[in-house]
């Protein structure tokens, strides 16, 4: 027999399901809801109701987008000839907030992971290929997360997907210690890369 009632029960069932939230956040959530004023649940049901109403992801890109196509490949100023390939929509965001990168993108929503049951089939690695073989892109940046899955991905991509278009550069995001990091505190990946890409002093090439 549940101690909570019905409604209270599938909430948090329902709240369990979602990515980091395990049975005692889902919970103390679905109990702070309960407490919340009617109004300030309505508005949080609202946005969820709103959200799958209007938003899906982009048909050239998937990014996340409220028509057809996101704002980004709809915006003229875009360098149409340089595409960076990225996990998921969140990490479009933070390449936007540096300022840096005026290309365009390809959500590939996910990243090779085998034990998830995650493999090339289940990512838009197929839909990145025929953009390429369609669109006038000189450059596609391998911009995966620097963590094992990221780094499948990215090896995935370069030496399978794109490796049939000759006259495309492939490029991968350079990596190395954060500014104020301590040596001893690196793992081995980010060492290794560090002094993989390491550069002179007295010259601005790399060795």
């Amino acid at each position: 027999m549940s101690i909570y009632a019905r409604p209270v029960e599938i909430l948090i069932d329902e709240l369990g399901r979602l990515p980091g939230i395990g049975p005692k956040s889902a919970q103390r959530i679905a109990f702070f809801l309960l407490k919340a004023d009617r109004v300030d649940a309505n508005r949080l049901a609202d946005a969820i109701i709103s959200l799958k109403e209007h938003v899906s992801f982009c048909e050239r890109c998937f990014n996340v987008a409220e028509g057809p196509e996101c704002a980004v490949c709809t915006n003229p100023n875009r360098d149409p000839h340089v595409l960076c390939v990225v996990e998921e929509p969140k990490d479009i965001a933070a390449i936007e907030k540096t300022g840096a990168f005026d290309g365009l993108y390809h959500v590939l929503l996910g990243a090779i992971n085998p034990l998830e049951g995650v493999g090339p089939e289940s990512l838009k690695v197929r839909e990145l290929a025929l953009r390429v073989a369609s669109e006038d892109i000189k450059e596609v940046i391998l911009c995966t997360n620097p963590n094992l899955e990221g780094e499948t991905t990215a090896s995935f991509i370069a030496n399978k997907v794109l490796a049939p278009f000759a006259d495309l550069v492939v490029t991968r995001l350079a990596s190395g210690l954060p500014v104020g990091g301590d040596l001893e505190y690196a793992d081995e990946l980010t060492l290794g890369r560090a002094l993989a890409g390491r550069q002179g002093i007295n010259k601005p090439e790399s060795f």
